[in-house]
């Protein structure tokens, strides 16, 4: 007796088009084009029409939350060739006035907690990044590049060594769109 397939099915809209070849799906819309290989033993990817199909033949609870996952991150890609996704920090300073610039594919944090030198935040893949006044905005369509570069920025200004009640310089996360 054959096992019941476990699958999940994803809608795709009208300005959305997605290619499939194997494991690797690329999705292309208004803001721009993603691709992503899931090269996942026991998980299959299968476009029917303007619906991808991800599925899997065991029923263990590991491979359905593997389907999950994949079905997860395809929505995500949808979503970030429609409409991008955006972070904001916000920049606090007590102590000595931070001054944020962007250079090349790094932010640098100057003046932090008075320090000479200026700490350094990696931006990660094609992702921008706007600083205006004391509000960095970052933004892009790849959701998990536009996270990690907000994170680079905030754990940049992370304090050590210093009580965390007194000294609550750095920047932020206050909004994720």
């Amino acid at each position: 007796m054959e096992a019941p397939w476990i699958q999940r099915k994803i809608e795709l809209p009208e300005n959305v088009e997605a290619g499939l070849s194997g494991k690797s799906v690329e999705i292309r819309g208004p803001k721009g084009k993603l691709s992503r290989t899931f090269d996942i033993p026991g998980i299959t990817l299968v476009k029917r029409g303007q619906t991808i199909v991800v599925r899997s033949s065991s029923n263990r609870r590991r491979y359905r939350a593997l389907v999950g996952t994949v079905g997860a991150h395809i929505k995500n890609m949808i979503k970030g060739v429609l409409g991008g996704f955006t972070y904001k920090l916000r920049v606090v300073y007590s102590h000595f006035p931070i001054t944020v610039k962007v250079e090349d594919k790094r932010v640098m944090i100057h003046n932090f907690l008075g320090e000479k030198k200026p700490r350094v935040a990696r931006i990660v893949g094609d992702v921008d990044v706007k600083v205006e006044g004391d509000e960095i905005i970052v933004y892009g369509i790849n959701k998990e590049e536009v996270g990690q570069t907000a994170i680079n920025i905030e754990q940049a200004t992370r304090i050590k060594r210093r009580d965390p009640r007194v000294f609550q310089d750095g920047c932020y996360i206050v909004e994720r769109g």
